[in-house]
């Protein structure tokens, strides 16, 4: 530095001393340039003083020199003190250089300089609020700072200016939101923890509303929640904890609308457990004005559902966010909207819909930025109209079709996912039938899940698909979106001469109902092992949640044209054992046991058309209705069958049937010898079918029970008239028994057509 130059008011003592390497010396000159300034500020000379600062500033601590450096920064902090309560007028001219300073690359002249600010700030307190943002910038510089002792000095500025800030009522919120949004973002572990002591400070001043900006910083709180050092951690989550608090008491003042895009991608176990917490809250508090961001929360809820006890905490908090959203959702959501509404797509949805198929922990975490995208409230209040509030449930069904369709779905999210759709069949019926079609082959092909919980949701969303009288409205065309249906569904007018020969049409039933019977026999027909582990477990599910006459009249209807003869005969063979077996089919048994309505005769005549694709089970029908001679008629047609070992293994299933309690009826009615002959008949008809087996064994044992007629013969008292039983409805028996002819003539047809191909596979197999 040139000595010689003029450095009036300071003494050419003072230059020298300023640039002296000495500390001592430094301080010397700090002595002098503090009584000159006292003596200006006695003068009122702010000329003069803005001179002194103006030399220090740019000749001493700018300088090149380090020393001089050294000198101008204790220059600048004794002018402060001199100038006591009016120094505020000058903070601009003492803390610029003073800030430049701490990026000097002498770790001794940052301290300094962080030694020379503490004595600014303390002398002008709150007068430095105006700026605190050049303040703080340099600071969160400083607090990453290897040095030891530059970051042991800037603490104490720190604490210093915490202390004023809470002290204070005029701190500038607003000018300071910004710049905390941009170092809250530092991957530094001190500047992290510098950024969150400070959000602590700021949260605990009363006069300071810091939960107005929080959607600014939310994001980067997050990212902080991920760091590996477990003491930021734990300070991120009380902050978090703080502001939660806070929203809960006063949810009024949130602006939960700009809470938009937080998270971003992460794999941090902390982080999935405080956003779900933090969406329950938001759920809760807002109430039904998160409707139309119901697939955002989805996309970010049902994969939690799945997670393991390792994950428990955060499943159950997701258990309840999918739970709490889900009662939101009422009968006022299938109120139809005006054609310029049904055009508006929110925000979510598109994003939902444009997401990729891909990484699973990608878009569950893609998926927690839109869940915070809550709410659309300009109002100062949470108070909102719900006609305002309009349900987005386009892409809510995205969103759960889309994870019926992803195979790494687990089984409690695809449970959580049917039971979304049952409840929005249920609550807005008439919205989601415009979505059936397309989640209809989904919805069958989930029949085939490993799980039974899973099928038996299934099943309860296919029943009210099939039974909702919104469904009465739609086509009766084929499902759209379905494969080609190759069963053959039978033509009215050729099925009988009456309408109930056809598909039943009962009140609870709908246009969908018989399409799901097609679809379900066509799904048997192609994956014959779903037919073999859960078909009977399938029906006598629907028998309960459907009406069980329903489900087999229409079966019986489709399975009469079935072209798949050996696919039929299955079929009735396995519709035959739930109807003669199953507790479900109690009634319907009942019912078929005395065919004493026209109901029950038409009944009886549909399942009889069909079940001659299966003679045993027809006579095991007959068994059942109590037709002992048509039985034994059918009997007597048997030797013209081919037997088979599967034929017989049929006769020995009915035999053990006949010793089972639903039969005890039909026991019980070999005592009656003189009213009951073709019963006697036709079970030693089904005797001398049998070979010498365990069967023929326990069927000859029964029938040598069978009493004398002769001692059971008593005397008849005549009933009067008005007691005698109404006149049963006719049945046609010999129309029956010319049907069972025929589609037995066409079951040998095309075994004699297959054992043909067998030995000639160049012809061609005509069925």
């Amino acid at each position: 530095m040139n000595t010689e130059k003029d450095f009036s008011p300071l003494t050419p003592n003072i230059v020298r001393a300023l640039n002296d390497k000495l500390y001592e010396k430094r301080k010397v000159a700090a002595l002098e340039i503090e009584k000159l300034v006292r003596e200006f500020v006695a003068q009122n000379n702010s000329t003069q003083i803005r001179h002194v600062i103006q030399i220090l500033a740019s000749e001493f601590a700018l300088s090149q020199h380090p020393h001089s450096r050294k000198g101008g920064l204790i220059g600048l902090a004794a002018c402060s003190i001199a100038l006591g309560k009016d120094s505020g007028l000058y903070l601009k001219e003492l803390i610029e250089p003073v800030l430049t300073c701490f990026n000097d690359s002498d770790s001794r002249l940052r301290y300094y300089a962080c030694e020379a600010l503490y004595n600014i700030v303390k002398v002008a307190r709150g007068a430095v609020l105006p700026h605190f943002n050049v303040l703080f910038d340099g600071l969160s510089k400083l607090a990453a700072d290897p040095d030891p002792n530059v970051k042991s000095g800037s603490e104490l500025l720190d604490r210093l200016l915490k202390d004023i800030v809470t002290e204070s009522n005029k701190f500038d919120l607003v000018a300071f939101v910004p710049l905390l949004r941009e170092r809250i973002y530092s991957n530094n572990q001190y500047a992290r923890q510098f950024i969150i002591s400070w959000i602590l400070v700021l949260e605990s001043v009363p006069d300071i509303n810091l939960l107005e900006y929080l959607p600014e910083i939310l994001d980067g709180l997050f990212q902080i929640l991920g760091d590996s050092s477990k003491e930021i951690r734990r300070m991120c989550e009380v902050v978090l904890g703080e502001f939660l608090k806070e929203i809960k008491k006063t949810p009024s003042s949130v602006k939960f609308a700009e809470m938009a895009n937080i998270l971003v991608i992460h794999s941090n176990d902390l982080i999935q457990l405080t956003a779900m917490t933090w969406m329950r809250e938001f759920i809760q508090l807002a109430g039904r004005v998160v409707l139309p961001y119901s697939p955002g929360i989805l996309t970010a809820v049902l994969p939690c559902l799945s997670y393991d006890d390792r994950k428990k905490i955060t499943k159950e908090a997701a258990s309840a966010c999918n739970h709490s959203l889900m009662k939101l959702v009422t009968p006022e959501d299938d109120v139809e909207e005006e054609e310029e509404s049904q055009s508006t797509t929110s925000p979510q949805s598109k994003d939902t819909s444009s997401k990729k198929e891909g990484d699973l922990n990608g878009e569950l975490y893609l998926a927690f930025s839109l869940a915070y995208v809550l709410i659309i409230v300009n109002e100062p209040s949470l108070t909102t109209e719900r006609t305002q509030v309009t349900l987005d449930l386009d892409g809510i069904v995205q969103v759960l079709d889309r994870h019926l369709h992803d195979s790494s779905t687990g089984m409690m999210t695809r449970i959580a996912v049917l039971k979304w759709l049952y409840h929005l069949y249920i609550k807005t019926p008439r919205k989601m039938f415009r979505h059936t079609d397309s989640l209809f082959p989904m919805l069958l092909k989930t029949l085939s899940d490993e799980s039974d919980e899973v099928i038996l949701k299934d099943l309860e969303v296919l029943a009210e698909i099939a039974s909702s009288p919104a469904g009465q409205t739609e086509s009766s065309g084929s499902c759209e979106g379905a494969d080609k249906i190759e069963l053959h569904v039978p033509d009215e007018s050729k099925v009988g001469s009456k309408g109930a020969d056809s598909s039943p049409s009962t009140p609870s039933m709908n246009s969908y109902f018989y399409k799901f019977m097609i679809n379900l026999l066509k799904r048997f027909s192609l994956e014959r092992k779903l037919l073999e582990s859960r078909g009977a477990f399938i029906i006598r599910q629907l028998c309960l949640l459907l009406h069980a006459e329903n489900i087999f009249h229409s079966m019986a209807d489709i399975l009469l044209k079935e072209e798949d003869l050996k696919f039929a005969s299955t079929m009735v063979q396995t519709l035959n054992t739930i109807l003669l077996t199953s507790a479900e089919l109690f009634q319907l048994r009942n019912q078929l046991k005395d065919l004493r309505t026209p109901e029950s005769c038409t009944l009886f005549c549909c399942l009889y058309r069909s079940w001659c694709h299966n003679p045993v089970a027809t006579v095991s029908l007959c068994f059942l209705t109590q037709n002992y001679r048509h039985a034994y008629d059918l009997i007597q047609k048997f030797g013209d069958l081919e037997v088979t070992v599967d034929f017989l293994i049929e006769v020995d299933k009915l035999v053990q049937l006949i010793e089972s309690p639903i039969f005890t009826y039909l026991r019980l009615q070999l005592l009656d010898v003189e009213n009951n002959p073709y019963l006697i008949k036709a079970l030693y008809g089904l005797l001398m079918l049998l070979p010498q087996s365990q069967a023929f064994q326990l069927l000859s044992h029964r029938l040598r029970c069978v009493p004398n007629p002769e001692l059971m013969r008593t005397v008849e008292v005549p009933k009067p008239a008005s007691a005698k039983h109404a006149t049963k409805p006719q049945v046609d028996y010999q129309e029956l028994l010319q049907h069972f002819d025929r589609v037995q003539s066409k079951h040998l047809e095309v075994r004699h057509q297959r054992a043909s191909h067998a030995e000639h596979p160049d012809r061609k197999l005509v069925l």
